[in-house]
């Protein structure tokens, strides 16, 4: 229970919840034990009037006295209906406290995973796969909601009724209890052995599922690759082996899940029987009346449910366990991106790199090599490279996705890291390379990360990324749902909504990662244009492996292996033999290669 013990300020929290719970599952129990004690007196009741109603004869007394049993045994059967009515309103009431206890903290625990998981910084998501996040953040949390909610209930219910019941029943005969309750013991073990393998089937099913739910998934995201190479068929018969290990592992798991009801009806029929040949042996000896025999039999199916579910309980508190001591790994993972000072200020622009030196902290590839630059308020610099050498990774300090390992980044003069970090993104637009657009329309793609975009600054952002009058071409225009990571739409358009995103919440910064490597030539001109006018007066890094991208920059330095091997404008480094000049000379190439074709 030691991991558990990170749920008490929850349980804490949902106190009246627990108490009330607690409280209803007592009186639940008193009006399931009330029935038993009706019964017993009822048949108590027919037995001790049965030789008056006998000996009476055939007369007008007998039929009177059979009128007052009659209405003696059907105000005991309306008490026995009231007591089930009443069990069923406090049972509800228990289920309306507990259950929804369990999933008030379900929802708070899963906010809680959430927010965390938003706060840890790329090298977290870079040595975790996405699976397992998930993973943690639904299975894992579904199960330790059953802890709080199912466990604590029937955990409830078992020790309640027992430190009632109990009691009770030897108070009444030790001897007819201890008949009555030796099958316990073994009816408990017996579910707790069966679920414990139940346990280790349903992991290796679960695993099976993973497997063939991920199998499914690449298939469908795959398709026109799968289409195309024409591998329809050996696709399905993998899928057939892999169905195949999954309904063998379900018929196992079924062959055990049998024994279940089996068990328990056997140890519940010996229960029965060691207390029918009991009492009948204190009736005999005249210790007991015989409707304490049928009390007894009902006590025992009394405890059977709350007994059977001891071995399923202790099953679901150690998943539980298992499920939130994963979660608590996640949870004591701390993010090393804080702010030192927390400064909030509106920030002119200035950017500059001191010495930096950076290596991925996951992979060990050293990024950056003592690099340093200054990009004054309003400029814009440009950063050309060859892949790997390192350009996306001055965008990340920027953004202080990472800290530097070595040297020093600073903002309006001051470290970066004395920046309050939603204060600082909030001013600073990214286009990454790898365009993300959500599942939702093309308005909310691009108004996203900025929360007072009226409809003509979204239409303005399209019109200076040169996708409006793609937009306008949807039947829905800018309502159009764009798909799964933006399937329905071109590399190029999705691209281009994704720098129509960063310039609609009109940043300080604006960050281009290779932001047109998708479109062609002739869009790249127009958006080059429209970016001009986008640029002035704001600080933008323009990172790219195209010369002609870098033409708008005031300044342009190129990275080789992580370190700056040249630096000027675009004329200066064109008059001198060197790295500039031959990505310049081989692109015009290129692309003169590509008119003529």
């Amino acid at each position: 229970m030691r991991e558990l013990k990170y749920l008490n300020k929850y349980l804490f929290k949902y106190k009246w919840h627990f108490l009330l719970g607690t409280i209803f599952v007592i009186i639940s129990n008193i009006f399931q034990i009330i029935p038993a004690m009706l019964v017993r007196d009822a048949i108590n009741y027919v037995v001790d009037n049965l030789n008056i109603y006998q000996s009476l004869g055939q007369s007008a007394t007998q039929q009177k006295f059979f009128t007052v049993v009659a209405f003696g045994i059907m105000v005991f059967a309306g008490l026995i209906v009231l007591m089930a009515f009443l069990r069923g309103v406090f049972l509800y009431f228990v289920r309306q406290t507990l259950i929804v206890m369990s999933r008030l903290i379900e929802y708070d625990l899963k906010n809680e995973i959430f927010e965390h998981y938003q706060s840890l910084p790329l090298s977290f998501y870079r040595r975790n796969n996405t699976g397992d996040l998930m993973n943690r953040i639904s299975e894992d949390v579904s199960r330790v909601r059953m802890y709080l909610g199912p466990a604590i209930m029937y955990g409830l219910t078992l020790i309640t009724l027992f430190m009632m019941l109990i009691p009770f029943m030897f108070h009444k005969s030790a001897t007819l209890s201890w008949y009555a309750l030796s099958p316990m013991p073994f009816l408990a073990l017996s579910i707790f052995y069966v679920n414990n393998i139940v346990e280790r089937r349903s992991e290796k099913i679960q695993e099976h599922q993973s497997r063939l739910s991920t199998f499914v998934q690449e298939a469908f995201s795959g398709i026109r690759v799968l289409k195309s190479f024409n591998r329809e068929a050996q696709s399905m018969e993998k899928f057939d082996r892999e169905l195949d290990d999954y309904k063998k592992q379900s018929l196992k798991l079924t062959k055990i899940q049998s024994m279940f009801y089996p068990v328990i009806m056997a140890l519940i029929g010996v229960s029965t029987i060691l207390t029918v040949y009991a009492g009948s042996m204190e009736v005999i000896n005249g210790n007991l009346k015989l409707g304490v025999i049928a009390e007894f039999i009902m006590y025992v199916n009394i405890l059977t449910w709350p007994v059977t579910s001891l071995g399923w309980t202790s099953s679901l508190v150690q998943r539980a366990e298992a499920s939130q001591k994963r979660i608590n790994e996640f949870l004591k993972t701390k993010t090393n991106i804080v702010s030192e000072k927390d400064l909030v200020r509106e920030i002119n622009g200035k950017v500059e790199f001191k010495n930096v030196t950076f290596i991925y902290p996951d992979s060990g590839i050293k990024a950056l090599k003592d690099i340093s630059f200054t990009i004054a308020p309003g400029e814009s610099l440009a950063i050309i490279g060859t892949t790997g050498s390192g350009k996306s990774t001055v965008s990340s300090l920027v953004s202080r996705l990472y800290d530097t390992r070595g040297g020093e980044v600073l903002i309006d003069d001051l470290p970066i890291a004395d920046y309050n970090l939603t204060s600082l993104r909030k001013q600073i637009g990214y286009v990454p390379q790898d365009v993300f657009l959500f599942s939702d329309t093309v308005a909310n793609n691009i108004a996203f990360g900025t929360v007072d975009s009226d409809q003509s600054k979204i239409e303005q952002a399209a019109k200076d990324a040169d996708v409006y009058h793609n937009i306008m071409e949807f039947a829905a225009g800018f309502e159009t749902r764009v798909g799964e990571r933006g399937i329905t739409l071109s590399g190029g358009q999705k691209q281009r909504v994704s720098i129509a995103r960063a310039i609609v919440r009109e940043p300080k910064i604006l960050i281009l990662d290779d932001a047109l490597s998708a479109v062609d030539t002739k869009t790249e001109n127009n958006i080059l244009n429209s970016m001009k006018r986008i640029m002035r007066g704001r600080t933008t890094i323009i990172i790219s492996h195209r010369v002609s991208s870098a033409k708008l920059a005031n300044k342009i330095i190129v990275l080789v292996d992580g370190s700056i091997v040249e630096q000027g404008t675009h004329e200066s480094l064109i008059g001198r033999e060197g790295v500039y000049k031959d990505l310049y000379e081989k692109q015009v190439l290129q692309e003169a290669e590509e008119k003529t074709s």
